[in-house]
């Protein structure tokens, strides 16, 4: 791995860190809900699959697909609640099929004797093209339109009278934190 993927994959773990670092101080707060503390678990998960070095084995890969099949079906179940939690059984259903390619990426490189240090999530396999080719369109798109709102929020906030505070923290800080996290899964599937 070269130095520059070197720096960029640890960056990619600081920033999915702190964004599920953000996100479980929030869960933690009176009226955040599961909301955030599902987008803490995937913040977390995110940085640990993001990690350049094969620390421990290959581990990482199963236990992280595991993890993520679970935040699947806790999507799922909340989805009774209402489509905007659609985008974290996306989420969480990504983290599966990235954790997927990973493991099944490092076991063929391993039986061909060809295993490298590379990170969880990317570097081993590159999954089905097809699927990954219709991730990276929603990610793009999430990325741009998030972008558009927080800027436009952003726009919003600086002449209103009305504070952007919340009891879960800051409007655009909420939304800054979720635009992070889309990059960084962007930015996984890219070097997957």
């Amino acid at each position: 791995m070269s130095l520059s993927s070197s720096v960029s994959a640890w960056l990619l773990v600081l920033l999915c860190a702190t964004s599920g670092a953000y996100c479980l101080r929030r869960a933690g707060r009176s009226g955040a809900g599961s909301a955030a503390a599902g987008e803490a678990v995937m913040g977390f998960g995110m940085a640990l699959m993001a990690v350049p070095l094969g620390l421990g084995g290959d581990w990482q890969a199963p236990v992280l697909g595991a993890v993520f099949c679970g935040a699947a079906l806790h999507a799922l179940w909340l989805l009774r609640g209402g489509l905007h939690h659609a985008h974290h059984l996306v989420g969480s259903l990504t983290m599966v099929y990235m954790a997927l390619a990973a493991w099944t990426g490092a076991a063929s490189g391993a039986a061909s004797g060809a295993g490298h240090g590379g990170g969880a999530g990317h570097g081993h396999g590159g999954g089905l093209p097809l699927v990954t080719g219709l991730l990276l369109v929603y990610y793009a798109g999430y990325v741009v339109l998030g972008g558009a709102r927080l800027v436009t929020a952003g726009g919003a906030g600086a002449h209103s009278d009305a504070p952007a505070a919340s009891p879960t923290g800051p409007a655009e800080v909420i939304r800054a934190c979720r635009l992070t996290m889309g990059m960084g899964m962007l930015a996984m599937l890219l070097m997957m």
